[in-house]
């Protein structure tokens, strides 16, 4: 399963999010060499969507920097923090994430970029090296009324530089949007999780949710992206160990043997019900090989494929 892009980023909201189609398409003005940057007011697109949040939990491939005013729940892989008033949230393209609102009164802003927008020799900084975008870390900042005027001031620079004719416009953007990297790693993250037990509970309902999402298989040229558990886990970026116990612990099952017990089911499904070949199955099951396609139906059903489907 991909990474969701930036252009995704903006089918999300112009599409199927806003009351006005096309209301807010990918721009054309922002040149490839610089890198992609956008910014966004939270409130005025928080009334577009009519309060519905389009935001699917995922990986996206670009970086996104949220102030946030309101009640939320954001959840990153297996940490869920509850935000009661205001926040400032760094998301990274490692990560899966989303933000829920809880109420009706968001508002604040955001900005998305590429890493080609922000790379070393413009800036100075690596930003997989940055401490407020690792894997480990909890990028999630609540703030008090005085920092959060601080940063607003920056957002509103950053939305009054992109509207202006400035040439050097993008320049001077890059240097306030590493103001609120800097900004940002001066806090204290907020670490208030859910209990242990509902943080597993939440791995254990991200791993279906991302399993069933790969179903059904309704064209041969389909094809499974994720097959094992090495690859669940990197796709929820926890470690495969981790998933293994919290999936056993709660379902008495290992991830391979939730797994495994999916690919049967749909294989038995299109082994009855389309008219596609052996191979064809296969292939969109993620097996390299029909043999080992055959063998694992076998050792699932004790019958060969072609025997099943007979």
């Amino acid at each position: 399963m991909k990474s969701r892009s930036i252009e995704n980023f903006y089918e999300d909201i112009s599409s199927e999010c806003f009351i006005e189609k096309n209301a807010l398409l990918l721009p054309n003005g922002i040149q490839k060499e610089i890198g992609h940057f956008n910014v966004f007011n939270i409130k005025e697109l928080y009334e577009r969507l009519n309060g519905k949040s389009c935001m699917p939990y995922d990986k996206r491939a670009y970086y996104k920097i949220s102030l946030i005013s309101g009640k939320n729940r954001v959840e990153y892989a297996d940490k869920v923090i509850e935000v009661d008033q205001y926040a400032l949230l760094f998301a990274t393209p490692k990560i899966p994430y989303n933000y829920l609102p809880l109420d009706m009164q968001q508002s604040g802003h955001f900005c998305v970029f590429t890493n080609q927008f922000l790379t070393k020799d413009k800036t100075g900084m690596d930003l997989d090296k940055l401490p407020i975008f690792q894997t480990d870390g909890y990028p999630v900042f609540q703030l008090t009324e005085e920092e959060v005027a601080e940063i607003d001031l920056i957002f509103k620079k950053i939305h009054q530089e992109i509207n202006s004719d400035y040439v050097y416009k993008y320049d001077l953007i890059r240097n306030y949007v590493a103001e609120l990297i800097h900004f940002g790693q001066k806090l204290q993250p907020v670490t208030a999780l859910y209990s242990k037990h509902n943080s597993a509970a939440r791995v254990s309902s991200l791993f279906v949710e991302l399993l069933e999402r790969q179903f059904p298989i309704e064209s041969s040229r389909q094809r499974l992206e994720l097959k094992s558990a090495k690859d669940f886990a990197a796709r929820l970026s926890i470690h495969v160990n981790h998933l293994n116990k919290v999936l056993k612990e709660n379902t008495g099952k290992t991830t391979t043997e939730l797994i495994s017990e999916r690919l049967i089911q749909e294989a038995k499904t299109l082994l009855k019900e389309t008219d596609w070949n052996i191979s064809e199955i296969a292939y969109s099951l993620g097996f390299e090989e029909l043999a080992h396609f055959s063998n694992f139906f076998k050792k699932q059903t004790a019958l060969s494929p072609l025997s099943f489907r007979v």
